[in-house]
C-alpha cells in the first residue's frame, strides 16, 4: 500500500472513531467511549505524519493520546507498588533543562548586544502580558482557587523550549528567540516568584525564598550543567574562554546556596554540604559525561541532540500523563473550561506580543517572535513549581492542559505564518525541524 495512502486511511479511520465515541459519550456511555478515544488519537498521531503541513502536530497528539489514556486509567499512571510516579517531575524537567544548556552557549547572549530593542521589549511584555492577562482570566471564571492559581502560574514563567521551534518554522528572528529564551529563563527565579506572590498570594501559600530556590534547583542549575557539557563537548572553544566561564560557574552554585539558607534556615555545615552536592552533580559531573561521551561517540553532536531530543519530548510528554492521572477528579470538572481558558490565554499572548512589536516599530520577523516569546509558556517549570507546592493535583492542572494546546496553537499559527514571507526577507524553502 502507498504510504501517502496509508496515511489517508488513518485519518479517516480516526474520523469514524471519534464519530462513534461522541455517540457513545452523548448516549452517557463514557466507559466504552474510552479506549475508541484513545485509539482515535493513536491514529490521528499517526496519519499526520504523511503530511507536511500537519507532521509537526504529531507529538502533541501523542501527549493527548497519554493523557486520554491517564483520564480514563489513572491508577496506571499515579504509582506502581510503593513508587509515585509524581516523584519523576522534578529529574525529567532538570534532564529537559540540561539539555537546552547543552545546546546553548554564552555566543546566544549576543543577541543582548546585537538586538537590545528586541530582548528588553521581550522581556517586558513576557513578564507583564501573560501573568495580567492570566490574572484576569482567573477572575473572570469562577474556577477553585488552587486551580486559578494555576492559571496564574503558567502566565508567570518564562517561555519554553517549543517558542524557538516556532519562530524558525514561523521564518521569524530565530537568534531573538533563543536570546529571550535564555534571558527570561535566567531571570525567573528572581522574577517569578515575586509575580506569584503578588497576584496569587491570597489564592494559595507563596513563599517566594522557597520558590526561588525550587527554580534554582529545577532550571537554572541543570540549564548551567548543560553549558559546562557543551563546553567540553566542543573542542574549538577557546582555553581562554573556556577557562573565565568554568570560574564563573561555581558563583551560580554559591548563589543557590544562598538562597538555600535564606528559604530553610540552614546552618553552616548543611550549607556547606548542600554546596558540595550541587558542586558535584553540576559542575564535576557534567564534565565527566562530556568526556566520557567524547570518548565513546567521538564528539558526534548529532548523536548528542538526537538524545537530548528524545528525552525533552518523552519527559514533557510524562509530566504532562502523570499530573492528568493525579487531577483526573478536578479535570472532570473544569477540564472543558481549563481549554478555553488555555485558548484565551495563548491567543491573547500572541496577538498583544505581535501588536506591542509591531507599536514600537519592529520589523516583521521580530513581531512573530515576540508574539510566540509572549504566547508561549514553560509548562514544565510550571508543573514542577506545582509539585514543589504539595499541589500537583490542582495547581499542576492548569500546565497540563496549557502546555499541549501552546503547541497545538503555535503549530497552526507558525504554519500559517510559513507560507507567508514577511516583507523584509526574501521568499526561501525552510527545512521542518522536529518540535516538542
Amino acid at each position: 500500500m502507498n504510504r501517502n495512502l496509508l496515511h489517508r486511511v488513518l485519518l479517516g479511520f480516526s474520523s469514524l472513531l471519534l464519530v462513534v465515541a461522541l455517540i457513545l459519550i452523548f448516549s452517557k456511555n463514557f466507559t466504552a467511549a474510552g479506549p475508541l478515544l484513545i485509539f482515535f488519537f493513536v491514529s490521528l498521531a499517526v496519519g499526520v505524519r504523511g503530511f507536511e503541513s500537519t507532521k509537526g502536530l504529531s507529538y502533541t497528539l501523542w501527549i493527548l493520546t497519554g493523557a486520554t489514556a491517564a483520564m480514563y486509567y489513572p491508577q496506571y499512571f499515579i504509582s506502581a507498588g510503593d513508587f509515585r510516579f509524581s516523584r519523576l517531575i522534578v529529574p525529567l524537567l532538570q534532564l529537559i533543562m540540561f539539555g537546552m544548556g547543552a545546546q546553548m552557549s554564552f555566543k546566544d547572549f549576543a543577541g543582548i548586544i546585537r538586538m537590545p530593542k528586541g530582548v528588553i521589549l521581550g522581556i517586558l511584555a513576557q513578564f507583564s502580558i501573560m501573568p495580567l492577562v492570566a490574572l484576569s482570566i482567573s477572575k473572570i471564571y469562577d474556577f477553585p482557587t488552587e486551580i486559578a492559581a494555576g492559571i496564574i502560574l503558567i502566565g508567570c514563567v518564562p517561555s519554553g523550549l517549543a517558542s524557538t521551534v516556532m519562530s524558525y518554522l514561523a521564518r521569524a528572528n530565530v537568534p531573538l528567540s533563543v536570546t529571550l529564551s535564555a534571558v527570561t529563563t535566567l531571570l525567573a527565579p528572581f522574577i517569578t516568584p515575586v509575580l506569584m506572590k503578588y497576584l496569587a498570594g491570597t489564592l494559595v501559600e507563596v513563599n517566594p525564598w522557597v520558590m526561588m530556590l525550587d527554580i534554582l534547583n529545577m532550571i537554572i542549575l541543570p540549564v548551567v550543567a548543560g553549558f559546562i557539557f557543551n563546553l567540553f563537548m566542543n573542542r574549538d572553544t577557546a582555553r581562554r574562554a573556556r577557562n573565565i566561564q568554568m570560574m564563573s560557574f561555581p558563583a551560580v552554585m554559591v548563589l543557590t546556596t544562598l538562597v538555600f539558607v535564606k528559604a530553610r534556615g540552614a546552618g553552616l555545615a548543611e550549607s556547606g554540604i548542600y554546596f558540595l552536592i550541587r558542586m558535584a552533580w553540576f559542575y564535576v559531573l557534567p564534565i565527566i559525561g562530556a568526556l566520557l561521551f567524547n570518548l565513546a561517540f567521538k564528539g558526534n553532536r548529532k548523536i548528542m541532540d538526537t538524545i537530548l531530543s528524545y528525552i525533552s519530548m518523552i519527559g514533557i510528554a510524562v509530566i504532562v500523563i502523570v499530573i492528568t492521572a493525579a487531577g483526573r477528579e478536578s479535570l472532570l470538572v473544569v477540564g472543558v473550561a481549563l481549554i478555553l481558558t488555555s485558548l484565551l490565554h495563548n491567543f491573547t499572548g500572541y496577538t498583544l506580543g505581535y501588536l506591542l512589536a509591531w507599536v514600537f516599530k519592529m520589523s516583521e520577523k521580530d513581531c512573530r517572535t515576540i508574539a510566540f516569546e509572549v504566547g508561549m509558556q514553560n509548562g514544565g517549570l510550571a508543573s514542577g513549581l506545582a509539585l514543589q507546592m504539595g499541589r500537583i493535583a490542582t495547581v499542576g492542572l492548569a500546565p497540563a492542559v496549557f502546555g499541549p494546546m501552546m503547541n497545538i496553537t503555535g503549530s497552526i499559527l507558525a504554519n500559517f505564518w510559513r507560507g507567508r514571507p514577511p516583507k523584509d526577507e526574501p521568499s526561501v524553502e525552510y527545512k521542518t525541524i522536529k518540535q516538542f
